[in-house]
């Protein structure tokens, strides 16, 4: 009988210290619930492939208005490589800045056909003059992710990035 107590005790222990640590998890912050939903809303044939995909050119400004960017938002998918264009052609100083650089793996940024290797994110690209620069990264986390340039957001040069 002292056997079968002493499991029973055990057993009662062990269920109250998975249900303790259940409730710890539940009290976790969002950013997991919203990149769940963003990967449930996936199609189910968009998978990620070995070779890099180009995203749609990202261009801040033109010469009839300097606070317009040609798009807003992007979609993409979680494990994938991608090669991001991000052009100056307002004749303006843009600094670039996204929270999306500190969730992917960063491989190269491209200027002039001269590349950047780095062991981090960058925390802006700043163009001083009209130009261009790729930034090739392979998506690891996903979720919502926003871009600006800060000092004109509020003219709406800002958007978001979405990886599913």
């Amino acid at each position: 009988m002292r056997k079968f107590r002493a499991i029973a005790f055990a057993a009662l222990v062990g269920l109250a210290a998975t249900q303790g640590q259940v409730w710890a998890q539940d009290s976790d912050d969002d950013d997991d619930e919203a990149a769940a939903a963003a990967t449930e809303q996936a199609a189910p044939d968009e998978k990620p492939t070995r070779a890099s995909k180009d995203v749609p050119e990202l261009i801040l400004g033109t010469k009839e208005d300097q606070f317009t960017a040609n798009q807003k938002d992007f979609e993409l998918i979680a494990g994938q490589g991608y090669r991001w264009k991000i052009s100056a052609a307002g004749g303006l100083e843009y600094k670039f800045h996204t929270d999306l650089f500190r969730n992917v793996w960063n491989n190269q940024i491209v200027i002039n056909d001269l590349e950047v290797h780095m062991n981090g994110a960058p925390a802006w690209l700043e163009f001083d003059a009209d130009g261009t620069i790729q930034v090739q990264f392979t998506t690891v986390r996903p979720g919502i992710y926003t871009w600006s340039v800060p000092d004109l957001a509020d003219k709406g040069m800002k958007g978001t990035i979405t990886i599913k």
